[in-house]
């Protein structure tokens, strides 16, 4: 017997249309490329989205035809999402921060027919336009004016000129809710790039999972400053989610430095912010010499990196804002987990909250994950056992783009399940907590050292700015820590004040051998330490006690 409810499929255009019809006046507020401050509704949004699928289907694009962006957090970036989405087509960003090669790799792989860019990246487009034989329109999201007149680019059109003509009428079409409807390439540092495939149904449950109070905690009441970048993992679901309940956005533009985002958020009366680590503490880097508080913001979502103990503090205690630890990846959508307490923690000293919030959170309902062993027996969720985790859901990958590779794995009960890389332990109540990605946890002596924990503790060092630790060889252990460290501007500190911090923190086997200052990290694309090429860097060191 079924049951006898209506059937609606689950589509994005669902959501810019709710926006419209129950929060048309709800606000979105960009920084624009030009520099100035744009603001409009979410139904100048669901109209000029219409407007973005009328000018794909005057290109005679076929359904399911890749649309790529190369932009900034923006409103024309917004259309796009739904406008390309919702008229059946897959919207594909693409991280500018890659290499210009890499870029028209992904363009070729991906089949991008459109693609659509603000005008920062001009010169990306200039050296890459032609080595992309499948694009066949480029778009520069600008005004008709602001086109220059020679760029190289042949038939280069602006965006307002493109699609500032077309009707604002437009019938979204009904499909299949597991129509593809973006697409996003993780940033591997081995081989290609591969790309996640979401579908209209997974993004939509992403959208209501994230909205959820364990979650983001999304609402009608809040001003979202989405600094996590569109073109990566599609901020995180925010857009989506902010359209489900008809939040305030407020996007920063190219103003990604700290004094730019503090104005964002005081200017517009920003209640929630999300972003990797490394904004945080460009954003508390200008706070703090200038005295400065924040009047509205109340918490920050903080991801793609574990936070350091030291930055929830400063957060917290000088500033009065919530920080929520999260966990996920490109082929999770990307939130897998998500750190907020349980009624019975409430009640426990502050020192205890700290060290379940420290943690990756609880799983989202519709992620499942488990720990196995090396042999791929599970591991219990007691705080103590670790191992590889794995995760499956509705937002969880099931292949990627073109079949490149079978992502999942099939356990032992038959289930498949997708290997993340990263090492974690589970507690009881299902708090989770990486303690390392499987290639970069070291295995000193038969034991196993979190490198997330060494760094935590370096960076808690005043004169520290940044730090990274690995594993180098040793002829009695095998491997051994030690920690790279960028120090902050005119700050001082010696190897081994460093290594004297340390003292008390952790056992005195973790402690790391050696530190080793450098001038700079290696990040990756998406801010992430590149711990690869700083080994690559360091390939000449040898330990002191070696």
């Amino acid at each position: 017997m079924l049951g006898l409810m209506q059937d609606q499929p689950l589509l994005i255009s669902n959501l810019i249309e709710f926006a419209d019809k129950h929060h048309g006046d709800g606000e979105v507020v960009s920084r624009r490329v030009e520099g100035d401050i744009h603001r409009y509704t979410w139904s100048d949004v669901a109209r000029r989205s219409r407007q973005v699928a009328n000018a794909l289907d005057g290109l005679k694009l076929g359904f399911s035809d890749r649309v790529a962006t190369i932009a900034w957090n923006g409103y024309r970036h917004l259309e796009l999402y739904f406008g390309v989405s919702g008229s059946g087509r897959v919207l594909h960003t693409i991280n500018p921060r890659l290499h210009p090669d890499q870029i028209a790799w992904i363009a070729n792989h991906a089949e991008d027919q459109v693609l659509c860019f603000d005008m920062t990246f001009l010169p990306i487009i200039q050296a890459v336009h032609s080595k992309c034989p499948t694009v066949k329109h480029w778009v520069a999201m600008c005004d008709a004016d602001k086109l220059p007149a020679d760029t190289g680019i042949p038939n280069l059109i602006s965006y307002e000129a493109w699609m500032g003509n077309q009707s604002t009428t437009y019938q979204w079409p009904v499909f299949d809710e597991n129509t593809a409807s973006s697409m996003c390439y993780t940033s591997g540092t081995t081989g290609n790039p591969k790309a996640a495939l979401y579908s209209h149904r997974s993004t939509t449950l992403h959208a209501y999972a994230a909205a959820l109070p364990d979650v983001m905690c999304i609402s009608a009441r809040d001003a979202i400053l989405p600094v996590v970048p569109m073109f990566h993992v599609n901020a995180w679901g925010i857009p989506y989610s902010a359209a489900l309940t008809g939040a305030k956005l407020v996007f920063p533009g190219p103003g990604m430095d700290g004094k730019s985002v503090y104005e964002m958020i005081e200017n517009e009366g920003v209640t929630y912010a999300a972003g990797v680590p490394t904004v945080w503490q460009m954003l508390l880097g200008h706070m703090k010499p200038h005295g400065l508080k924040f009047s509205t913001l109340k918490r920050t979502v903080i991801g793609g990196s574990a936070c350091p103990p030291a930055m929830i503090d400063a957060f917290r205690d000088d500033y009065g804002v919530e920080v929520l630890h999260a966990w996920g990846m490109t082929e999770l959508s990307p939130l897998g987990t998500l750190c907020t307490l349980k009624n019975k923690h409430l009640k426990l000293p502050k020192e205890q909250q700290m060290k379940l919030l420290l943690k990756q959170g609880r799983a989202i309902y519709g992620v499942d994950m488990k720990i196995v062993n090396d042999a791929g027996d599970e591991q219990p969720h007691d705080d103590k056992a670790y191992g590889d985790l794995l995760v499956k859901g509705p937002w969880v990958v099931a292949n990627y783009y073109k079949g490149e590779g079978d992502p999942l794995i099939t356990d032992k009960d038959g289930q498949r399940w997708f290997p993340t890389g990263d090492v974690a332990t589970i507690d009881a109540d299902g708090f989770m907590q990486i303690t390392d990605r499987s290639k970069d946890v070291i295995k000193s002596g038969g034991e196993w050292i979190s490198s997330i924990d060494i760094e935590n503790i370096a960076v808690a060092h005043p004169a520290v700015a940044m730090a990274a630790c690995i594993g180098v060889a040793h002829p009695k252990w095998d491997e051994r820590p030690i920690v790279a460290v960028v120090k902050k501007p005119d700050a001082q500190v010696s190897r081994e004040e460093l290594l004297a911090f340390y003292e008390g923190k952790t056992a005195k086997w973790q402690i790391p051998d050696d530190v080793v200052f450098v001038d700079a990290i290696p990040l990756g694309a998406t801010g992430k330490m590149l711990k690869t090429k700083l080994r690559e860097q360091l390939k000449d060191y040898k330990l002191p006690s070696a």
